[in-house]
């Protein structure tokens, strides 16, 4: 089940310089030569940092329910079972007690069993930019709202350890357009996912309520 977690939309299941210094002469003695210093490291540039500039995201008007309609991935989980995906749906809730967090209800299919998973994704200064927060930093997961008209599709880009999936989500199953399919192929593409990594995922038989004993609480982390 982990693995899956890993692939799927929150499924039931994604970092020396060193400068040496001189040594200086002692009593007339000749110094011994200098080593030269490494030229400096470049910073490490994520795959997220370079995506397109998000817009100046309004986070309340993400809330909501978002129908997961196609997935960009190299996950070797969808890799191998991207045609037995099964539909997600997740709901985006705004808390009332804080502004730093997004709620997040994600319902998915497996083994025929409807599935809940509870998670928390925290907002941070930059607009549009969340944390889902993992057992150790390393571990946490940075997702970008890319590009969204709020009332018809939403493009997010997630990011794992230094892996990255992109995730076109529909306020309805009716609203895949071809030009958004096609916005959603090109930005994938300049990710690196040709047509083989982008894996649509099924508009009918999403789970309505699911029972206790299948609700998964990964909050604060699972």
């Amino acid at each position: 089940m982990a693995g899956m977690w890993r692939c799927m939309p929150a499924v039931v299941l994604l970092m020396y310089l060193c400068l040496w210094g001189s040594s200086e002469a002692v009593g007339g003695a000749k110094s011994r030569p200098r080593p030269q210093r490494r030229p400096p490291k470049k910073p490490k540039i994520e795959p997220i940092d370079v995506t397109p500039k998000s817009q100046n995201i309004d986070i309340q008007q993400m809330t909501g329910r978002w129908y997961l309609l196609n997935t960009a991935s190299k996950c070797s989980y969808l890799i191998n079972h991207g045609t037995k995906v099964e539909p997600t749906v997740i709901n985006l809730t705004y808390s009332v007690t804080s502004n730093q967090t997004l709620s997040v209800s994600t319902k998915t299919r497996h083994n025929h069993q409807c599935w809940e998973i509870l998670q928390i994704y925290n907002l941070t200064p930059t607009p549009g930019r969340l944390t889902l927060k993992g057992s150790r930093p390393e571990l946490n997961t940075e997702i970008l709202i890319g590009e969204t008209d709020y009332s018809s599709y939403a493009i997010m880009y997630y990011q794992k350890q230094g892996k990255i999936t992109l995730k076109l989500y529909g306020r309805s199953v009716e609203s895949l357009s071809e030009p958004m399919l096609t916005k959603f192929e090109q930005l994938a593409e300049k990710q690196g996912f040709q047509l083989a990594y982008l894996f649509p995922f099924p508009t009918y038989s999403h789970c309505g309520d699911v029972d206790q004993d299948h609700v998964i609480n990964c909050v604060p982390t699972c």
